[in-house]
């Protein structure tokens, strides 16, 4: 385990130097001051608190950002180290293939929880000083959001991995991870959606919408935050799909999970076996 904790704290040196927990941890603090003061208007009209509306805006903004930066942050983890000829240096330290790479997973993970929890958390201190009530329910809204942004970057840190781990060339690993983003983030709702309107109700029903939804980490993290609490959901517009859904929340955080395990798994066992 110290080897893995070694070579968690390198990443997390290296991103201090290079600035990427100061840039992270500055956007995402932004982005939530940004659509919590700006977002003020729909407060008055519908009695809301500013801590649901933030968390509604959030929810569907974070979705475009945090993989970005999460792909961003691990595309070249491995194939950028044996491009520069790193790995092998590396690989002479009495560490194994597996613990190499779930250091780097821990180090990365680290970061950019750091960013979330930090970014976001400053935000929603400052929005529930602003606000004139906040509940114990919009604090746990809140949080909840904070934790499944979490797991969503981690996922797609995970998704990082592999492609890392799979392709030779670290301007390869950069287009596919552009287009993993593209896929998870537009094209895959876009692609269910075209699917609905064609089948028009007649094969696709609600249970097996839900599932085929479970199978994108973005869609998880969506159904998890607008349907998970009643407060959100109404807000949303969600309220009437969390009441009718198939599958509970609790569904969406496992996908989640999954989502950071299976690919990180298939992303040790590859690097396992790779010449370098």
């Amino acid at each position: 385990m110290n080897a893995i904790w070694t070579i968690a704290g390198k990443e997390f040196k290296d991103a201090l130097r290079n600035r990427w927990i100061l840039a992270a941890t500055a956007l995402l603090a932004l982005l939530a001051l940004s659509l919590a003061f700006v977002g003020t208007a729909p407060v008055g009209s519908v009695r809301a608190s500013m801590m649901q509306v933030t968390v509604i805006s959030l929810a569907s903004l974070s979705v475009f950002l945090v993989p970005l930066i999460a792909l961003m942050l691990s595309y070249d983890t491995i194939v950028g180290d044996i491009e520069r000829g790193s790995m092998l240096l590396l690989m002479t330290y009495p560490v194994s293939r597996w613990q190499l790479i779930f250091g780097k997973f821990l180090g990365h993970s680290f970061i950019l929880s750091l960013a979330t929890i930090v970014g976001y958390g400053s935000a929603g201190v400052l929005i529930a000083a602003s606000a004139e009530s906040t509940s114990a329910q919009d604090w746990a809204a809140f949080a909840g959001l904070i934790g499944s942004t979490v797991l969503l970057g981690s996922a797609f840190i995970s998704l990082g991995y592999l492609l890392s781990v799979v392709v030779k060339e670290r301007a390869t690993a950069i287009g596919l991870a552009v287009a993993v983003w593209l896929f998870f983030v537009l094209l895959y709702d876009m692609a269910v959606l075209g699917i609905l309107v064609v089948d028009q109700g007649e094969t696709l029903k609600a249970d097996l919408v839900n599932l085929l939804l479970l199978f994108n980490p973005a869609d998880s993290f969506r159904l998890l935050n607008l349907t998970g609490f009643d407060s959100t959901a109404a807000l949303s517009g969600m309220s009437s799909i969390a009441g009718r859904a198939i599958l509970p929340p609790w569904f969406a955080l496992a996908a989640l999970n999954a989502w950071i395990m299976i690919p990180f798994t298939i992303s040790g066992f590859l690097f396992s076996r790779r010449e370098l």
